[in-house]
């Protein structure tokens, strides 16, 4: 059978979004309790996925570093596991939640 003939895949964008997510969620690695988890808008035309990622991030921490390796890892995950042109991934930081540093004292102090 030829190859036009065989038919078409269409994979629905709330798929698409779903890896996505995913992806964030591995790039960012373990989130502490309060942190909610990414989620992930797609807008898929012609093949290609334009992804908007919302995400909370612990702070301190390199927000600029986080969203460079959020990208990275999403668009890696979307081409790989959907074949998809991923030309856009775009972060969004919701919220920065204050973590104490490690050894910190916690409370007031006088």
């Amino acid at each position: 059978m030829a190859p036009g003939e065989r038919g078409a895949l269409r994979i629905a964008d709330r798929v698409v979004a779903k890896i996505a997510a995913q992806a964030a969620r591995e790039a960012l690695g373990p989130l502490p309790p309060d942190v909610a988890p990414p989620h992930a808008m797609v807008a898929v035309h012609h093949d290609a996925a334009h992804i908007h990622i919302h995400l909370d991030l612990a702070y301190p921490c390199d927000v600029g570093g986080r969203c460079r390796a959020v990208r990275r890892q999403v668009e890696e995950r979307v081409a790989a596991l959907v074949g998809m042109r991923v030309p856009e991934v775009a972060v969004r930081v919701e919220r920065l939640h204050r973590v104490p540093a490690h050894g910190a004292v916690q409370g007031r102090t006088r």
